[in-house]
């Protein structure tokens, strides 16, 4: 029997629960029938324009997004708002739109364990676990197979990561040895404390902001190698249609739509 939109869920359910997610978060189907038959699916970090666009031009049934559409509370979704149009613009066209967020995050694995892989780092325990003990939580940290150079460090997620306008910064003594490493894809300077209480090396996240950062450094912490919040959390997409493809007989493609916001650099 073909699947359908319920069964791509059921899967992504399984895989990230969602009494993981925060109380503030939005996540679970936003629109779509969940009895419609699925023949592809599109995967991305964020339901934007363009890749609801992708999605479409493609001919997928589900789009599956880490980001929310509908995070906070609406009261309509006109077509006088640019959400409200593609909310139209993916029912008009038999586009369900399902969001796995901080449930994914959460999950074992999840974001940051797609992250954490990616940059040649194996995974030890969560860095802001749900409870003493758990292996769910925010953030993992991990080690490298053998210490190396912050500088070498940096260039080697840049290497591992797609390419952005803003690129891999990395912030700290560039000769400092690096071997235990935390990772939280997405914003992550709020766990800062909790990245250098662990006694990591590094801490690798997006949305490093100026003060929080230089605090952090002036209090001899873990280098930071700050990235844009879509490169940090985009090796999820993979993953998550990894999920899919072993529970649903559905084609099933990763965008690697750059969607972050930053599109010119100055100097180029």
């Amino acid at each position: 029997m073909a699947s359908t939109v319920s069964d791509v869920i059921a899967a992504l359910d399984a895989a990230y629960p969602r009494a993981l997610a925060e109380s503030w978060d939005a996540v679970g189907l936003v629109c779509g029938d969940p009895a419609e038959p699925v023949e592809r699916v599109l995967v991305c970090v964020d339901p934007v324009t363009a890749t609801v666009d992708e999605a479409i031009e493609w001919g997928a049934q589900v789009l599956v997004a880490h980001h929310p559409l509908l995070l906070r509370g609406v009261h309509g979704v006109g077509t006088d708002t640019a959400k409200g149009r593609l909310v139209h613009r993916m029912v008009r066209s038999q586009v369900a739109l399902f969001c796995a967020h901080t449930n994914a995050d959460s999950a074992v694995p999840g974001v940051s364990d797609a992250l954490a892989e990616r940059i040649g780092l194996r995974v030890l325990r969560p860095l802001a676990p749900h409870a003493e003990g758990s292996s769910t939580g925010i953030g993992r940290i991990g080690e490298l197979p053998e210490p190396v150079p912050f500088v070498e460090f940096v260039r080697q997620v840049g290497a591992a990561l797609p390419a952005t306008r803003p690129g891999v910064l990395g912030a700290g003594d560039p000769d400092r040895p690096v071997r235990t490493v935390a990772v939280s894809g997405g914003a992550g300077d709020s766990y800062l404390a909790t990245a250098a209480a662990a006694g990591v090396d590094a801490y690798v996240t997006a949305d490093l902001r100026h003060h929080p950062a230089g605090e952090h450094l002036e209090q001899d912490g873990p280098a930071l190698v700050g990235l844009t919040h879509w490169a940090s959390e985009w090796p999820w997409c993979e993953q998550a249609a990894g999920v899919i493809r072993a529970a649903c007989d559905v084609e099933v493609r990763v965008s690697t739509t750059c969607t972050d916001p930053w599109t010119v650099r100055a100097g180029e």
